[in-house]
């Protein structure tokens, strides 16, 4: 396995075959994403626009088998930025740490600590003193969570992010079974650098 991480003309060959990933990954709860490459392509436009945007990347040989996305907050949606309004952060000082997804089978051997190590390390060369993702708000008993599911909480709570009280983001995406795209909230999570 390699981990690299990618900028300027390197990210933007990649954000195809991470929107491919993203519709994969995405499938499983609690996501549980229909996603088309349309939707993916209009998604990934803002690491594309913005010059200081990283995709770390996880390659077994050539083939990329996960992939974690970052970008100051101020450049991503800006569904994504009114939240933000009332916790006193300038959005300047803040990188967005936006997707981390992986195939299943690469799971469990420290990648997903090398994606946010990698994020967080180009978080602070751009002088962004806090870190933040949001993860999606989905009811208990949905009918489609698995039995068993475990969630990343306190993976994220070992690398020092807690949620943020009330910083909740709206975000449209179609789910599986569904015809149309329906708001999802997503709760932001935080760190300082």
């Amino acid at each position: 396995m390699e981990v690299s991480v990618l900028t300027g003309a390197a990210l933007d060959a990649a954000l195809d075959d991470v929107a491919a990933l993203r519709i994969r990954v995405f499938r499983d709860w609690p996501y549980i994403y229909d996603g088309s490459l349309d939707y993916e392509r209009r998604y990934l436009e803002s690491y594309r626009l913005s010059g200081d945007a990283v995709v770390v990347g996880a390659f077994d040989g050539t083939r990329l088998v996960g992939a974690a996305t970052g970008t100051p907050l101020e450049d991503h949606a800006e569904d994504f930025a009114v939240p933000f309004a009332a916790t006193g952060l300038a959005l300047e000082d803040v990188f967005y740490c936006a997707e981390s997804v992986l195939l299943p089978e690469y799971r469990g051997q420290g990648l997903g600590h090398a994606f946010f190590d990698a994020r967080e390390a180009h978080a602070r060369k751009l002088g962004r003193a806090y870190s933040a993702f949001c993860s999606v708000i989905r009811q208990g008993n949905h009918p489609l969570k698995p039995a068993g599911y475990r969630p990343l909480d306190g993976f994220w709570h070992k690398r020092g992010y807690r949620p943020m009280p009330g910083v909740i983001a709206d975000f449209r995406w179609t789910d599986l079974g569904e015809t149309a795209e329906t708001v999802k909230q997503l709760q932001f999570w935080g760190c300082a650098l």
